[in-house]
């Protein structure tokens, strides 16, 4: 039977009585903008209190070697302290921030992110696109009447777009491309010249970029589509403007509008009402994303949503803290993908639960967060098996750090690998230190402790564990067992004995009695 501590319930989120602070945040660092949203969780709700948006441009920083510009890094971090200085009371629990493609991209994003954590306050997690896609998704669908249709959602961003079709809450298909109003913008009209000429060879990138996927979404089908951000928000607001359409964006409005925006001829000359004149220097290829979609997908007509990535944070996030954690669902079905044992998991739950709790000072574990780690540690560490029995371990942190796994940050998915990748045999200290710095230390202990546990179970014995007695500093960990018990079990003592051993070569001192 699957615990509290891992189950992902369905259920709507009640407010936690023991959560003193309901106000969260939520910041999504994009490749043109930063924004945040802040919110108060009231009565199963979430209130919007604050708001704060900044064009930072980070993709346009990109230079010929792929890293980030020094300009560019000084308008983030500058815009993070302002950022910081709003959620400095926050609890770093209730905070969620997140980089998407420009800092998954660039050459020097993690030594950028190192003071981007400084000037911020609060840690910072690069998301694969997929999981923009979902938490883009997911964001529209609490923004959007609530019912069962199929929905087309498109989001343009600096350096990507997401295209997604779901219903209700869930995506049913999600795409990540590589393109966007900022990374167009600089390929095809760097000089500023607006030409049929660039105008095409852009739209034509954009084909490429949608041809295998628009044969398969027009399949699919869907009831209605829906644009979310900046750029398709800033369309909106022209047509809308010019007369061209009255609700959302229409097919013949944005027609209209491509054909004035070349006539300008520049980008500089580029001046709609409705449209800032921040958004103006990258308007034209947020617009040949767009139109390309448009045509590519045959739609007619698009909606256009309020929600989008940072609100799809925060309802992720409050799902983590009220326990509707969607990790936990894409490690279920990812232990079912690969025939996990589940009775193994059963059982080594129990030995998790039972021992946990003992290095909570020591090692400063939360039971929740934690356990939850550890037990889907459990669920994943013998996946590997479907590939081979040698160096299974290696297979497995392989399937984990390279799959999609809804909910689950790039760097969430490191930690889960590197736990599976020594969970037996030798132990690498120095490859923890590769994680982030708040993920370090904490990783380690958790990989020290299933370690154990693992050998405990090695034998896939139905007997249930004897009481265990935990002792631990910084550097040691010693299990105590009931007298007589390990002279009952030779090979657990055996292999105790081995564990102590690969442990002292990493300086860290492992005993049992």
């Amino acid at each position: 039977m699957i615990s509290n501590l891992f189950k992902a319930k369905k259920s709507k989120p009640s407010i936690s009585q023991n959560n003193v602070n309901e106000t969260y945040a939520a910041i999504d660092l994009g490749s043109n903008s930063f924004h945040m949203i802040v919110a108060q969780f009231h009565e199963g709700e979430l209130q919007v209190v604050d708001r704060l948006k900044e064009m930072v441009r980070l993709s346009a920083g990109l230079d010929s070697s792929n890293n980030l510009s020094e300009d560019a890094q000084e308008r983030a971090l500058s815009c993070l302290e302002r950022f910081g200085q709003r959620v400095a009371s926050l609890p770093q629990g209730n905070v969620r921030v997140v980089g998407t493609n420009t800092l998954r991209s660039a050459n020097n994003s993690k030594k950028f992110i190192k003071k981007a954590i400084i000037a911020l306050g609060h840690t910072i997690d690069i998301i694969s696109g997929m999981e923009e896609a979902r938490l883009i998704y997911l964001g529209v669908a609490h923004n959007t009447a609530a019912n069962n249709d199929k929905r087309l959602v498109i989001d343009i961003g600096g350096g990507s777009t997401e295209v997604i079709i779901g219903e209700g809450f869930d995506p049913i298909c999600m795409e990540s491309l590589y393109m966007g109003c900022v990374s167009m913008t600089v390929r095809f009209f760097a000089d500023g010249i607006i030409s049929s000429q660039a105008f095409k060879k852009a739209e034509l990138a954009a084909r490429v970029e949608l041809e295998p996927i628009y044969n398969m979404y027009k399949r699919m089908g869907w009831k209605v589509a829906i644009g979310a951000s900046g750029s398709i928000k800033a369309v909106q607001s022209v047509v809308k403007a010019a007369g061209w359409c009255e609700e959302g964006i229409s097919l013949a409005a944005l027609k209209q509008l491509v054909q004035a925006i070349k006539k300008t001829d520049h980008i500089d000359n580029i001046r709609f009402e409705g449209l800032s004149e921040k958004r103006a220097p990258v308007f034209v290829g947020g617009v040949v994303v767009l139109y390309s979609i448009f045509k590519a997908l045959k739609i007619e007509h698009m909606e256009v949503s309020e929600g989008a990535l940072r609100e799809g944070l925060l309802h992720d996030l409050l799902g983590r803290i009220h326990h509707e954690d969607v990790r936990a669902r894409s490690v279920l079905s990812l232990a079912k993908t690969f025939n996990a044992d589940l009775e193994q998991y059963s059982r080594m739950q129990s030995t998790i639960e039972q021992c946990l709790p003992q290095l909570i000072d020591v090692w400063n574990f939360d039971l929740q967060e934690d356990g939850q780690w550890l037990l889907w540690a459990a669920m994943l560490h013998r996946i590997g098996l479907t590939i081979s029995h040698s160096h299974y371990h290696k297979h497995g942190a392989y399937i984990v750090g390279n799959t999609d796994l809804p909910g689950f940050t790039q760097q969430e998915k490191a930690v889960l690998a590197i736990i599976i990748r020594y969970h037996c045999r030798k132990f690498n200290k120095t490859d923890y230190k590769e994680l982030p710095e708040h993920w370090s230390n904490r990783a380690m202990y958790l990989t020290i402790l299933f370690r154990s546990i693992f050998l405990l179970h090695r034998s896939h014995d139905t007997e249930k564990m004897p009481d265990i007695q935990i002792k631990a500093t910084k550097n040691s960990l010693k299990f105590v067992f009931p007298p007589n018990w390990l002279d009952n079990h030779s090979l657990t003592n055996a292999d105790l004995l081995q564990e102590s051993i690969a442990l002292k070569s990493a300086d860290f001192e492992f005993e049992f009695e």
